[in-house]
């Protein structure tokens, strides 16, 4: 099981992280497109997190004799949400701090130009322009900025869990059909 829980981990990790490796590679880190990147993003995340069924299906079948409770399949999920996970952030981190250290400002100036695109009064421009600081100063520190990176992921890793822990749960083996 755990080999089961650490193959999954660690591919959901990859797989989740493959947009940042990507754009490392190709010397595309940084980019100021932020349109589309929640979106590949979040879409990458459920593929990835698609292992959580797997490994606990697989844990299931291969190593409980086709039964596990749904706190042992919730525990697996959990187990490989935590280790894509940290495969994530740690990737982010070396992204962020190595090629893009000025993502948070990007990011700031692409918010408060949407907001003035939209036609928000000044008081609201200020506004979102010191909020957006705020966020800039604290984003540099190491620890917020993983815990922010964690929030981004970790509920979609303990959904997928909770979801894939509910369908796979059986409290008896499978009858299998007799052969002849």
């Amino acid at each position: 099981m755990k080999k089961t829980v650490f193959v999954c981990g660690l591919a959901a990790g990859l797989i989740s992280a493959s947009m940042f490796i990507g754009l490392m590679i190709l010397g595309k880190a940084g980019d100021d497109h932020f349109e589309n990147g929640m979106v590949i993003g979040f879409s990458l995340m459920i593929l990835a997190f698609s292992l959580i069924f797997v490994g606990t299906k697989i844990t299931r079948d291969k190593y409980n004799g086709g039964i596990i409770s749904f706190g042992k399949a919730f525990r697996v999920g959990l187990y490989i949400t935590l280790i894509a996970a940290t495969i994530y952030v740690l990737v982010w981190l070396i992204d962020y701090y190595l090629f893009i250290p000025d993502f948070a400002d990007k990011y700031a100036a692409q918010a408060i130009k949407k907001l003035q695109e939209s036609g928000a009064t000044a008081d609201a421009i200020a506004k979102k322009t010191k909020e957006m600081e705020a966020f800039s100063r604290m984003y540099k520190n190491p620890f917020f900025n993983a815990l922010i990176t964690y929030s981004e992921i970790v509920p979609v890793g303990l959904l997928v869990s909770l979801v894939s822990a509910w369908i796979l749960k059986r409290k008896t083996p499978a009858i299998l059909p007799e052969s002849h």
